[in-house]
């Protein structure tokens, strides 16, 4: 396998081969049941609201309903930011810098100054929910923002849950973003899963997958991810791949 496609060497693992083509058996089976087919609009809906609330709830913002609160706020973006998905899948797929900044400026309103919306943190503030501890440098994050456009505009041979994990530890480990990066990972396993045709339609519901493992495997994986090691890496993306399964089978009809 080429080394110019670091993805494919990683999905060929045999651990994240097995982890990946459950995922995606799971993804299709959701796709051909008639009820969901036949429900397709209120399934899509569906999935947006309870995505943002799992995303913010893996947040520590396990509320009822957005308001004024700290915890109320954050699932107010989460759940701006998921519906906004959608819009951003196409942009994503070939200019992911600009659609990142676009849902950003969307998710991050109301928690960041209206200057620092939609750009890369210029110092080392960033956000920490789930506690993983002090971030990248600025620089840092900025080079690996740019390093994870290049990888998404990229052929390469692996799985589209390969790739949408790739970003997803990207962005929530290297916190390229004031405040809101963790929310913008999780939200860009969507943008990948439909760009890349796995999830056209936004059915699953990956989110749930994620808190469904729990909040202490996923700042497991995460810091398994940033270790860079071989290893480590291929633990989130087996971790990944079962959030995928389970979100999929987590999606119901209203």
């Amino acid at each position: 396998m080429p080394d110019s496609d670091p993805l494919a060497v990683l999905a060929a693992r045999p651990e994240v081969a097995a982890a990946s083509a459950a995922a995606r058996a799971e993804v299709d089976a959701l796709l051909w049941r008639r009820d969901v087919r036949a429900a397709a609009a209120e399934v899509a809906v569906a999935s947006v609201d309870r995505g943002g609330r799992d995303s913010a709830a893996i947040d520590g913002a396990d509320v009822v309903e957005p308001d004024d609160s700290p915890m109320g706020r954050v699932l107010g973006a989460a759940l701006r930011l998921t519906a906004e998905v959608p819009r951003h899948v196409d942009v994503f797929a070939t200019a992911p810098l600009q659609a990142l900044a676009h849902l950003h400026a969307v998710v991050a309103h109301g928690f960041l100054p209206a200057d620092e919306l939609g750009r890369p943190r210029a110092g080392m503030q960033a956000d920490d929910p789930l506690h993983l501890g002090p971030p990248p440098s600025a620089t840092a994050a900025a080079e690996r923002l740019m390093a994870l456009a290049q990888v998404l505009t990229r052929p390469t041979e692996a799985p589209a849950t390969v790739v949408a994990a790739v970003a997803h530890a990207e962005l929530a480990s290297a916190r390229p973003f004031a405040w809101g990066s963790g929310l913008l990972g999780r939200a860009s396993t969507r943008l990948v899963l439909a760009g890349r045709g796995v999830d056209p339609s936004l059915f699953s519901i990956p989110e749930h997958g994620m808190l469904e493992q729990g909040r202490p495997a996923y700042v497991s994986a995460l810091r398994g991810y940033a270790t860079g090691t071989p290893d480590g890496v291929s633990a989130f993306l087996v971790w990944h791949a079962t959030a995928v399964a389970l979100g999929a089978r987590a999606a119901t009809v209203p």
